[in-house]
C-alpha cells in the first residue's frame, strides 16, 4: 500500500510538473506576439535557454538552499518513494524558471543574450529560493514568528507572492536599468506605438498558459491525498472575471483581453484553496482591472518600458493575491478560514522587498561589469539577426 501511495504521488506531481512546464512554450508565444517581427525568433530562443539554465542553477544551488535536499546521493537512494523528490523537483523547478520568464517579457528587444542568461544563473540559484524557503519552508523562523504573534502563517498556495510578484519585481529594476527601447519615447513627449507583431501568436501564449495554470495551481497540492476541487473552480473563476474586466477596462482591445484572465489567475494562485468561488470571481477581476490601469499608466504616463507589461501583471497583480487572501479567504467572506490579513501583508512586503534588493543587485552588477542593453545598431536591426543570424520570416533565400 505504501509503493502504491507514493507511486500515485510520483503519477500526480508529475503531470503537474509537464502541464506547468507546458506554460513555458505559453510565456514564449506570448512574447513573441507582443515582440515586433525582427525580435520574435530572440524570444523564442530566450525562453528555452533561460529554462536550461534555470534548471541547473535549481538543481546545483537553488534547491539546497529552499529546502535542504541535495542530489548528490547514490541512484539507490535517490529511488525512494518511487522518486517522489525528484519529481517534486521538477514540479518546483518549473515554478522557479517561469521567474526569468516573466522578466524575459519586460526587458525584450533591447537587452544583450549572454548577461541574461548569467542573471537568470543568480536569481534562480540564489535569490528565489531565499524567499521560497522563508515561505515554503520555514525557514528563518519568520512563518513561526507570525503564527505566534498573529494566529496564522503566511498563506500562499500556488505563488501569487512567491513567484508572480517575485518575478514581477524583479523585472522592475531590470526595465530601469535598461532604459526604454530606442524611439519609444521622443523628447517632445510623443509617444512611438509599438502594437504587436502578432494577435494570434499573442492568444494562443494566452491559451496555453490558461490551460496549464490548473495544473499550476491545482497539483500544488503536491501529493493525489490533499487535491481539491475547489483550487480548479477558483481557478477557473478569476480567470473569467480577469477576463471580463479587461475587456470592459480595455474597450475589447486583444492584448487586455487574453492578457485579463493571466491577471485573474496570477492574483488567485495564492488563495485558491480557500477562497469561495465568489470570492475568486472578485479578486480575477480586480486583477483585470488592475492589468489594464497600471498597464496604461506605466507605459503612457511615467514612461516605464516594460514590454508585457510584467511588473503590472505579475508584480502587482501578485501582491494584490497576496493580500487578497487574507480577505477573501476568512470565513466571515465564505473562505475556509485560517489566513489573517496581516501576514499576508508582512510577507508579501517582505518578497517584494528581496525581489528589488536582488534583482537590482544583479543587474546593476551585470550592467556596471558587462554591460545588459544591445548596442544601438543591433537593437535597431533587432536581436534576431544581431544575435542568432535569422529571422523569424526570411523575406528571401540566402545567397550561398
Amino acid at each position: 500500500m505504501e509503493a502504491s501511495h507514493s507511486s500515485n504521488d510520483v503519477l500526480f506531481i508529475l503531470l503537474g510538473a509537464i502541464m506547468v512546464l507546458a506554460m513555458h512554450a505559453g510565456f514564449a508565444f506570448l512574447e513573441l506576439g507582443t515582440v515586433r517581427k525582427k525580435n520574435q525568433v530572440n524570444a523564442l530562443v530566450k525562453i528555452l535557454s533561460d529554462f536550461a539554465v534555470s534548471t541547473l542553477a535549481y538543481f546545483f544551488v537553488g534547491y539546497g538552499i529552499a529546502y535542504g535536499v541535495h542530489f548528490f546521493s547514490g541512484a539507490q537512494v535517490l529511488v525512494e518513494r518511487s522518486g517522489y523528490e525528484l519529481t517534486r523537483f521538477f514540479f518546483l523547478l518549473t515554478f522557479a524558471a517561469a521567474i526569468p520568464a516573466i522578466i524575459s517579457g519586460g526587458i525584450a528587444e533591447r537587452a544583450r543574450f549572454q548577461p541574461q542568461l548569467a542573471a537568470t544563473f543568480l536569481l534562480v540559484g540564489f535569490v528565489y529560493p531565499l524567499f521560497e524557503g522563508i515561505a515554503w519552508n520555514q525557514a528563518f523562523g519568520i512563518q513561526a514568528w507570525l503564527k505566534a504573534s498573529f494566529g496564522a502563517e503566511f498563506h500562499d498556495f500556488a505563488g501569487s507572492v512567491v513567484v508572480h510578484a517575485m518575478g514581477g519585481w524583479i523585472a522592475l529594476p531590470a526595465v530601469l536599468l535598461l532604459g526604454a527601447r530606442r524611439g519609444r519615447y521622443s523628447r517632445s513627449g510623443a509617444i512611438a506605438a509599438h502594437p504587436p507583431s502578432s494577435i494570434p501568436f499573442l492568444a494562443l501564449g494566452a491559451w496555453i498558459l490558461i490551460v496549464g495554470w490548473f495544473g499550476f495551481n491545482v497539483m500544488s497540492a503536491q501529493k493525489l491525498d490533499s487535491i481539491s476541487g475547489l483550487v480548479a473552480i477558483n481557478s477557473l473563476m478569476a480567470m473569467v472575471g480577469g477576463t471580463v474586466a479587461a475587456l470592459a477596462a480595455g474597450r475589447n482591445d486583444p492584448g487586455f483581453v487574453h492578457n485579463g484572465p493571466l491577471a485573474g489567475l496570477v492574483a488567485v494562485c495564492a488563495g485558491s484553496d480557500v477562497m469561495h468561488p465568489l470570492g475568486a470571481l472578485v479578486v480575477g477581476a480586480v486583477a483585470g482591472a488592475l492589468f489594464v490601469l497600471m498597464f496604461t499608466l506605466t507605459q503612457n504616463r511615467w514612461k516605464i518600458d516594460d514590454v508585457l507589461g510584467v511588473w503590472p501583471l505579475h508584480g502587482l497583480c501578485g501582491a494584490w493575491g497576496g493580500l487578497a487572501t487574507g480577505v477573501f479567504g476568512s470565513a466571515a467572506l465564505g473562505g475556509l478560514g485560517g489566513v489573517a490579513f496581516l501576514p499576508q501583508l508582512i510577507m508579501t512586503a517582505l518578497g517584494i522587498a528581496v525581489a528589488l534588493v536582488g534583482g537590482g543587485l544583479v543587474y546593476g552588477a551585470l550592467k556596471a561589469v558587462v554591460g545588459l542593453r544591445l548596442e544601438q545598431e543591433d537593437e535597431f536591426n533587432g536581436a534576431d539577426l544581431s544575435i542568432h543570424r535569422i529571422s523569424a520570416t526570411p523575406e528571401r533565400e540566402s545567397n550561398w
